[in-house]
């Protein structure tokens, strides 16, 4: 496993990013935008492959990993993602564009965006179950007082200790069968950080709150017609978490250049179940 080269990275957006990075500096730039509640280190083992051809970047997202969480009074919108995005790659200097982008599930949706803003940025685009969520069926004054309600108990509520690393690493295969012992004991090195009576993980807990704006198809449809590089959206063949067949479709069919694979033996998180085999099929479409 080849270790990344870590480095603070502030942006315009007024936060400072954590930044994760392999390979030669001099060597054409992939972007890898982990998901939720993830951090830029869950990509590794796929990052280390692909840096063999190119100069991997993978930021912890904001209130994720050892980025900055937002300030008093701030919250996570999720544009404020995409502009967070736009920030780093200016960041990073302005001949690394236009760039290859890979995104994961929640940073999918928000490489999109970013690429239907920016199409003259992205190069090639790469979205790993990353086509948004189902479109939700809570009623907006609901939705906006369990927003309200959420924040309010997140502020308020006391830090959540796990006893130990591999309580943590417990809990991550827990909650993914398909989690290896190695894989999870390494992210749940990264992801914790030390707390009284054990440790905690690294992300800002306002995240498990809903937020008030829901994913708009609209919206997505109308960036997702504006992206012009050749975009490649892959899904998990044992994931629970794929849009329906006709959905997936319908939301893919909104790109001008865009094509679909599937994933053997790979869940939701397939960068963690099949990291070769994902680098492999990463590696042929971005050359």
């Amino acid at each position: 496993m080849t270790a990344p080269s870590g480095r603070r990275l502030p942006l315009h957006t007024g936060l400072t990013y954590q930044v994760w990075t392999w390979g030669a500096a001099s060597a054409p730039t992939v972007l890898l935008l982990h998901g939720f509640l993830d951090h830029g280190r869950g990509w590794t083992d796929v990052a280390a492959a692909l840096a063999e051809r190119y100069f991997v970047v993978a930021p912890d997202l904001r209130g994720h990993g050892d980025s900055d969480w937002i300030g008093p009074g701030g919250y996570y919108h999720f544009f404020d993602y995409v502009a967070d995005v736009d920030a780093l790659v200016d960041a990073l200097a302005a001949d690394r564009s236009p760039l290859h982008v890979v995104g994961h599930s929640m940073g999918g949706t928000i490489a999109g965006y970013w690429a239907g803003a920016r199409p003259d940025r992205c190069r090639r685009l790469a979205l790993l179950e990353g086509l948004g969520p189902p479109e939700s069926d809570v009623a907006p004054p609901v939705r906006v007082a369990r927003w309200l309600d959420g924040w309010r108990a997140a502020r308020a509520a006391p830090t959540r200790a796990l006893p130990d690393l591999a309580a943590a690493a417990a809990r991550l295969r827990h909650h993914d069968p398909l989690l290896s012992a190695e894989v999870a004991d390494r992210l749940a090195a990264w992801g914790t950080r030390p707390v009284a009576g054990g440790v905690a993980w690294k992300h800002d807990p306002l995240h498990l709150t809903a937020g008030p704006y829901p994913f708009r198809r609209e919206v997505a449809a109308a960036l997702w017609r504006n992206v012009t590089c050749p975009v490649l959206v892959v899904d998990g063949a044992a994931s629970t978490l794929r849009l329906a067949q006709t959905e997936s479709a319908d939301r893919l069919a909104c790109f001008a250049d865009a094509r679909a694979a599937v994933l053997p033996h790979a869940g939701h998180m397939m960068q963690r179940h099949q990291p070769a085999a994902l680098a492999e099929l990463l590696g042929a479409f971005l050359s």
